[in-house]
Protein backbone atom coordinates (compact mmCIF):
# COMPACT_ATOMS: atom_id res chain seq x y z
CA UNK A 1 0.00 0.00 0.00
CA UNK A 2 2.78 2.41 0.88
CA UNK A 3 4.91 1.35 -2.08
CA UNK A 4 2.31 2.40 -4.63
CA UNK A 5 2.31 5.94 -3.30
CA UNK A 6 6.11 6.03 -3.32
CA UNK A 7 6.30 4.78 -6.91
CA UNK A 8 3.60 7.23 -7.95
CA UNK A 9 5.38 10.15 -6.27
CA UNK A 10 8.67 9.22 -8.01
CA UNK A 11 6.87 9.14 -11.36
CA UNK A 12 5.18 12.44 -10.62
CA UNK A 13 8.55 13.96 -9.70
CA UNK A 14 10.12 12.63 -12.91
CA UNK A 15 7.20 13.89 -15.00
CA UNK A 16 7.44 17.25 -13.25
CA UNK A 17 11.16 17.48 -14.10
CA UNK A 18 10.44 16.59 -17.74
CA UNK A 19 7.68 19.18 -17.88
CA UNK A 20 9.94 21.87 -16.39
CA UNK A 21 12.69 21.02 -18.88
CA UNK A 22 10.22 21.21 -21.77
CA UNK A 23 8.95 24.58 -20.54
CA UNK A 24 12.46 26.04 -20.32
CA UNK A 25 13.27 24.79 -23.83
CA UNK A 26 10.07 26.35 -25.15
CA UNK A 27 10.97 29.66 -23.48
CA UNK A 28 14.48 29.54 -24.98
CA UNK A 29 13.15 28.91 -28.48
CA UNK A 30 10.47 31.57 -28.10
CA UNK A 31 13.09 34.13 -27.04
CA UNK A 32 15.19 33.17 -30.06
CA UNK A 33 12.25 33.68 -32.43
CA UNK A 34 11.44 37.03 -30.81
CA UNK A 35 15.10 37.98 -31.19
CA UNK A 36 14.92 37.09 -34.89
CA UNK A 37 11.80 39.22 -35.45
CA UNK A 38 13.35 42.17 -33.62
CA UNK A 39 16.52 41.67 -35.66
CA UNK A 40 14.57 41.87 -38.92
CA UNK A 41 12.57 44.93 -37.83
CA UNK A 42 15.71 46.61 -36.48
CA UNK A 43 17.62 45.91 -39.69
CA UNK A 44 14.89 47.43 -41.85
CA UNK A 45 14.72 50.40 -39.49
CA UNK A 46 18.50 50.98 -39.68
CA UNK A 47 18.43 50.81 -43.48
CA UNK A 48 15.49 53.25 -43.47
CA UNK A 49 17.37 55.70 -41.23
CA UNK A 50 20.54 55.54 -43.31
CA UNK A 51 19.10 55.56 -46.83
CA UNK A 52 15.73 57.32 -46.61
CA UNK A 53 16.36 59.82 -43.82
CA UNK A 54 19.95 60.36 -45.02
CA UNK A 55 21.49 60.03 -41.57
CA UNK A 56 25.23 59.73 -42.32
CA UNK A 57 24.25 59.09 -45.92
CA UNK A 58 27.84 59.23 -47.14
CA UNK A 59 28.70 56.06 -45.23
CA UNK A 60 26.72 52.80 -45.14
CA UNK A 61 27.02 52.26 -41.39
CA UNK A 62 23.93 50.04 -41.26
CA UNK A 63 25.93 47.20 -42.87
CA UNK A 64 28.31 47.05 -39.90
CA UNK A 65 25.49 47.33 -37.37
CA UNK A 66 23.46 44.57 -39.03
CA UNK A 67 26.55 42.36 -39.36
CA UNK A 68 27.35 42.76 -35.67
CA UNK A 69 23.74 42.08 -34.70
CA UNK A 70 23.66 39.01 -36.98
CA UNK A 71 26.79 37.73 -35.25
CA UNK A 72 25.05 38.09 -31.87
CA UNK A 73 22.00 36.32 -33.27
CA UNK A 74 24.15 33.41 -34.49
CA UNK A 75 25.69 33.12 -31.02
CA UNK A 76 22.19 33.07 -29.53
CA UNK A 77 21.13 30.36 -32.00
CA UNK A 78 24.19 28.24 -31.20
CA UNK A 79 23.44 28.61 -27.50
CA UNK A 80 19.84 27.44 -27.91
CA UNK A 81 20.29 24.58 -30.38
CA UNK A 82 23.88 23.33 -30.08
CA UNK A 83 25.10 24.06 -26.57
CA UNK A 84 21.93 22.76 -24.94
CA UNK A 85 22.46 19.35 -26.52
CA UNK A 86 25.94 19.01 -25.03
CA UNK A 87 25.23 20.76 -21.76
CA UNK A 88 21.63 19.71 -21.33
CA UNK A 89 19.75 18.07 -18.52
CA UNK A 90 21.99 15.00 -18.25
CA UNK A 91 25.12 17.17 -18.03
CA UNK A 92 23.52 19.33 -15.33
CA UNK A 93 22.55 16.23 -13.37
CA UNK A 94 26.07 14.78 -13.51
CA UNK A 95 27.59 18.12 -12.45
CA UNK A 96 25.13 18.35 -9.56
CA UNK A 97 25.98 14.80 -8.45
CA UNK A 98 29.70 15.57 -8.57
CA UNK A 99 29.23 18.68 -6.43
CA UNK A 100 27.05 16.83 -3.91
CA UNK A 101 29.63 14.04 -3.66
CA UNK A 102 32.40 16.60 -3.18
CA UNK A 103 30.43 18.39 -0.46
CA UNK A 104 29.65 15.13 1.35
CA UNK A 105 33.35 14.22 1.27
CA UNK A 106 34.29 17.64 2.65
CA UNK A 107 31.67 17.36 5.43
CA UNK A 108 32.96 13.88 6.35
CA UNK A 109 36.54 15.22 6.51
CA UNK A 110 35.46 18.10 8.73
CA UNK A 111 33.54 15.75 11.02
CA UNK A 112 36.56 13.47 11.29
CA UNK A 113 38.77 16.46 12.10
CA UNK A 114 36.37 17.66 14.78
CA UNK A 115 36.19 14.20 16.33
CA UNK A 116 39.98 13.95 16.49
CA UNK A 117 40.42 17.47 17.91
CA UNK A 118 37.56 17.20 20.39
CA UNK A 119 36.95 13.58 21.36
CA UNK A 120 33.44 12.85 22.55
CA UNK A 121 34.64 11.33 25.84
CA UNK A 122 36.34 14.59 26.91
CA UNK A 123 33.29 16.64 25.97
CA UNK A 124 31.00 14.41 28.05
CA UNK A 125 33.27 14.67 31.11
CA UNK A 126 33.27 18.43 31.03
CA UNK A 127 29.48 18.59 30.56
CA UNK A 128 28.52 16.16 33.34
CA UNK A 129 27.14 17.86 36.45
CA UNK A 130 29.54 17.68 39.45
CA UNK A 131 26.95 17.41 42.18
CA UNK A 132 25.69 13.91 41.41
Amino acid sequence: MFTKNKIKSELDLEQHELLEHAQTRIKQKKRLYVHFVIFLIGSVFMIFINKILNYWATYDWFIWAITFWAFLFVIHTINVFVTQKFMGQAWERSQREKLVKKQKKRIAEMQKEIETDFPLSQVNKSIEPKGL
